[in-house]
């Protein structure tokens, strides 16, 4: 790929350095007020429940869907919109099921959950899962940036990816979750800017109305976004976004301790679902402007075929050279990178600290050290993700396709874990043990051995594992005669049982309850999928 070093320019420099710097101070500036391992890992929770809402969007939309949202939409369409409608069905699930047995439990680490409700084991194996998946996404979102530096400035690749980790790392490692979520904060502004900028550059720079495109794509089948296909080997159809991918997601936002964290760090438990409901009614918008541009781009181009498709929006940066662009394009794109990786080292780090260090090998040990060791266990995991992001630089596919493909390997087995943990009476550590084996097994042969598109293989991963957690646990321990208090019918038991409200400020506190403002999710599905539908009849 040849790069544009030299036509980078002293403005666009400028503002990419600017950005850097911004965030380097106030990863400083907030590092400035941690004194303890719980301040690295919730702040003082005093952080507003906005400025988390912001930081839950701007970490999972990172720079994967910058780059690759138009990247897979250019070649399949509008339709792939359908694998993120989900997510007004699984804010209603977070934050009625998830949210409630985590923020009660005042922890710093979600997966202490699994310990509470199955044994050390079961949470030893969730946190090894989070580790690994987390380090491979995290991974992606690394080379993900450093196709930016490689095509504005033709670095190597591997250098590029060196520069950002040091950058994201150095204001994680100062700031902990405070630091996190206030840069996240700014890195939305500049990535929201960035695509503001590029669609309406697109739009008067398209070579027919805006009438005609659309009628022209239309012809091309790029605008039809819902395909109701019962084809398994489809990739993005209604059924796979509606069913398979709000199971993934579900899991990914609830199940998620990269995810959760920061929504530990609220006030309340109203703030913390109401920084998840920020998500729950923004994500549609968002994911669809960054398909709708691949579609438009499909125009501008005529289709042509990309040596790398995740650079499309840098090319029509370069084509169009607007002053100052490329500077503020890759600030947006590195914001966006950025925003994900801080989020992935602290929770990293936390989960490396709590779960392992601090439990299995150095007990009792002080606040403060506890601190160094998590700083520690920050840099340890920037090196880490270095490997796999390099082995990425070799796809050539839109990264975000790549990367939901990797993670719907691990996170059917988190899925029933937690499904198991919140709703089975009888199943036990021991069976649940069995059934993630059993489920990686399956989910291993229908990767290799069929032809079934990868969004199911979260749902058919999970069926299996809690069929086979359940029937085991049967065999090994036998019937249980109680509800675990962990559960959420034991929940709802020792709430009742001890009198305490099922209400903190207007918010329900008890898990499985619904907040009626939670309906509102559901009817704004309905009007997402009326408008797409009418998006295509219309034109």
């Amino acid at each position: 790929m040849v790069g544009l070093g030299g036509e980078f320019g002293a403005l666009n420099w400028t503002i990419l350095v600017v950005y850097i710097v911004a965030n380097l101070l106030l990863g400083y500036i907030l590092g400035k007020k941690i004194q303890t391992a719980n301040d690295f890992y919730l702040g003082d929770r005093s952080t507003p429940w906005w400025a988390i809402g912001i930081s839950v969007v701007a970490t999972y939309v990172s720079a994967l869907s910058f780059l690759g949202g138009p990247a897979w939409s250019y070649t399949s369409g509008l339709s792939v919109i359908a694998i993120h409608l989900n997510y007004p069905i699984v804010i209603f699930l977070v934050i009625t099921l998830f949210l409630p047995f985590f923020y009660n439990s005042g922890v710093a680490s979600i997966y202490d959950y699994q310990e509470r409700r199955f044994g050390p084991t079961a949470r030893s194996v969730m946190s090894l899962i989070f580790l690994v998946s987390q380090a491979l996404s995290s991974a992606a979102v690394l080379y993900a940036t450093s196709l930016v530096l490689q095509f504005i400035t033709g670095i190597d690749v591997v250098q590029a990816i060196v520069i950002v980790t040091i950058v994201a790392l150095i204001y994680t490692a100062m700031g902990g979750i405070a630091a996190v979520i206030w840069t996240d904060v700014i890195q939305a502004g500049i990535l929201l800017i960035g695509a503001g900028i590029i669609f309406f550059a697109l739009l008067d720079q398209l070579p027919l109305s805006f009438a005609e495109t659309l009628a022209e794509l239309k012809a091309a089948g790029k605008t039809n976004a819902l395909n109701f296909s019962f084809d398994w080997t489809e990739e993005a159809t209604i059924w796979s976004g509606v069913i398979a991918m709000t199971l993934y997601h579900a899991t990914v936002y609830g199940g998620n301790q990269m995810m959760v964290q920061r929504t530990l760090a609220a006030k309340n438990i109203g703030d913390a679902k109401k920084s998840y409901l920020m998500m729950g009614f923004a994500a549609f918008f968002i994911y669809f402007l960054f398909f709708f541009l691949g579609i438009l781009f499909y125009s501008y181009y005529g289709g042509r075929e990309f040596e790398n498709g995740n650079t499309i929006i840098l090319q029509f940066a370069a084509d169009i050279g607007i002053p100052g662009l490329m500077g503020i394009l890759a600030a947006a794109v590195m914001a966006a990178s950025m925003s994900s990786l801080d989020s992935a080292f602290n929770s990293l780090s936390t989960v490396s600290t709590v779960d392992f260090y601090q439990k299995y090998f150095r007990k009792d040990q002080s606040p403060e050290h506890y601190l160094k060791a998590s700083r520690i266990f920050t840099f340890v995991w920037a090196l880490i993700i270095i490997v796999p992001a390099i082995l990425y630089a070799q796809s050539e596919g839109s990264i975000l396709q790549t990367l939901t493909k990797v993670g719907s390997y691990f996170v059917g087995a988190k899925l029933s874990m937690y499904a198991l943990g919140f709703f089975s009476k009888h199943t036990t550590e021991k069976g649940l043990l069995v059934g993630v084996a059993v489920g990686f097994g399956v989910i291993w042969y229908v990767a290799t051995q069929t032809d079934i598109a990868w969004p199911w293989y979260c749902a058919i991963g999970a069926g299996v594992n809690m069929v086979v957690s359940f029937v085991f646990s049967l065999i090994i321990d036998g019937p249980q005669k109680e509800h675990s208090p962990y559960s959420v019918k034991g929940q709802s038991i020792r709430f009742a049982a001890e009198g305490t409200p099922e209400k903190d400020g207007g918010w329900y506190v008890v898990p499985g309850k619904v907040d009626p403002i939670s309906y509102m999710l559901l009817v704004f599905l309905a009007l997402n999928l009326l408008l797409l539908f009418g998006l295509d009849k219309l034109i």
